[in-house]
């Protein structure tokens, strides 16, 4: 049974160097890079992630790793499912609801 507190939530936040025209490629080449590894966009140097357990995290972790680009500071945050349903976003003064959590379908 999958439970809140075993399903997992990745968070990737960058300050990627982008002055020279290499370090613009390396930097879109690393966000395309989260993309293709199922992440998806919150803000333009934060990107997000549902998982199915600490083994995936551990999986993602290494290949986001092996993606770094030169320079730069990036970030990877885990919390549990449980943890992630405490988030409080707003748009503007515009208090939003939780957002809901991928289906078990999803998942798979």
């Amino acid at each position: 049974m999958l439970s809140g507190y075993r399903l997992m939530w990745m968070i990737v936040m960058f300050d990627l160097p982008v002055v020279e025209k290499a370090e613009r490629k390396a930097a879109t080449d690393f966000r395309n890079g989260l993309l293709d590894m199922g992440f998806e966009m919150a803000q333009f140097s934060v990107y997000c992630r549902f998982c199915t357990g600490q083994s995936q995290v551990d999986t993602l972790s290494k290949r986001v790793e092996y993606a770094l680009p030169e320079g730069g500071k990036v970030n990877i945050l885990t919390f549990t499912d449980k943890q992630y349903e405490r988030i409080v976003t707003f748009h503007g003064k515009a208090k939003q609801a939780p957002q809901k959590a991928p289906d078990q379908f999803d998942l798979f």
